[in-house]
C-alpha cells in the first residue's frame, strides 16, 4: 500500500466536480484549455475533455453534420450571454435554459454545446436531432467519456430544462455507468455516497478491467491522505463540495 496525500482544496477540480444551482464553479487557475475547432480557435475545452470529443468526433466522422455551438465560457460572457437573454427571450425563458453566472459548466470547460451544421443556428438552443451524427454521437459519447447533462423529464432533480444539444466530460467509466442507469449527474453523485472509502465501493466491469469507484469525505485538515493499493491505477476528482471521488482501474491481466 502506498500513502497518497491530497491538498484538501482539490475537492474544487477534477471531471467529476458538480456544478449547478447550488454548487457554484470555483475557478483555481490550474485547467489547461485545447482548442477543438480548426475553424475557430477561440472554442475550448479543459484537455482531456477535448482530448476526447476529437476522437470521438474523428470516430464518427462528426465534422460533416456537426457544429460547435458553445464550449468554454469565461465568467464575463456568461454574464453577457445571461444578460442578452433576459432582455431578448425574457426571465423565465432564461433561467429554464441558461445558468446563472458562476453556476455554468461552461466556466469549467468540460461542457460543450452542439447543433446540427445548418445556416440558421440558435445560439441558446440548437438543433441536435436524435437522427443522422447527431444520434451517433449521443450513442457513443458515454464510450468516451460524455453524458446527456440535462435529460428529458430531469428537470426537477438538474433545476435546467431539456437540453439535448448539452455535453458534460465527466470520463470513463463514469459516462458509461451514468448512461446505462439512466440517471442525471446529480443522482450519480448522491449514488456514490453511499460507497464510502474504505468500506465498500461502487464495482464496475468492462473491456479495461475492474473499476472500484468511492466517495472520501475530505480532512477538515490542509491535506487528505489516503491509500492505493499496489498493481491498479486510481484516479482522483474532487466533487466540487465536500470530498473526492476515487476511481481505481485493475487491469486485466494479458494471456500469453
Amino acid at each position: 500500500m502506498k500513502t497518497i496525500t491530497i491538498p484538501s482544496d482539490r475537492v474544487f477540480e477534477g471531471s467529476l466536480i458538480l456544478i449547478n444551482a447550488n454548487y457554484s464553479y470555483k475557478e483555481t487557475g490550474k485547467k489547461i484549455l485545447k482548442p477543438i475547432d480548426v475553424s475557430n480557435k477561440k472554442i475550448f475545452l479543459e484537455k482531456d475533455a477535448a482530448d476526447a470529443f476529437l476522437m470521438l468526433m474523428n470516430d464518427i466522422g462528426g465534422w460533416k453534420e456537426i457544429v460547435i455551438v458553445s464550449g468554454w465560457r469565461s465568467i464575463s460572457e456568461q454574464h453577457d450571454i445571461f444578460s442578452s437573454s433576459i432582455i431578448e427571450k425574457g426571465l423565465e425563458f432564461t433561467q429554464k435554459y441558461v445558468a446563472f453566472p458562476g453556476y455554468s459548466e461552461h466556466q469549467s470547460g468540460l461542457a460543450i454545446d452542439l447543433g446540427l451544421k445548418q445556416s440558421d443556428i440558435d445560439y441558446i438552443r440548437p438543433s441536435f436531432p436524435y437522427s443522422g451524427s447527431c444520434k451517433i454521437f449521443k450513442d457513443k459519447a458515454s464510450h468516451y467519456g460524455f453524458i446527456e447533462r440535462y435529460p428529458k423529464d430531469k428537470e426537477e432533480i438538474t433545476k435546467i430544462a431539456w437540453e439535448p444539444w448539452h455535453f458534460r466530460y465527466v470520463g470513463c467509466p463514469h459516462a458509461e455507468i451514468i448512461s446505462k442507469l439512466g440517471i442525471t449527474f446529480e443522482e450519480y453523485h448522491d449514488l456514490l455516497k453511499q460507497y464510502e472509502y474504505g468500506r465498500r465501493s461502487y464495482i464496475y466491469k468492462d473491456s479495461e478491467g475492474v473499476w472500484r469507484i468511492s466517495y472520501l469525505k475530505a480532512s477538515t485538515e490542509s491535506f487528505t491522505t489516503i491509500e492505493k493499493s499496489s498493481g491498479s491505477s486510481l484516479y482522483l476528482s474532487g466533487n466540487n463540495s465536500d470530498g473526492f471521488i476515487l476511481t481505481e482501474l485493475k487491469t486485466k491481466e494479458k494471456r500469453a
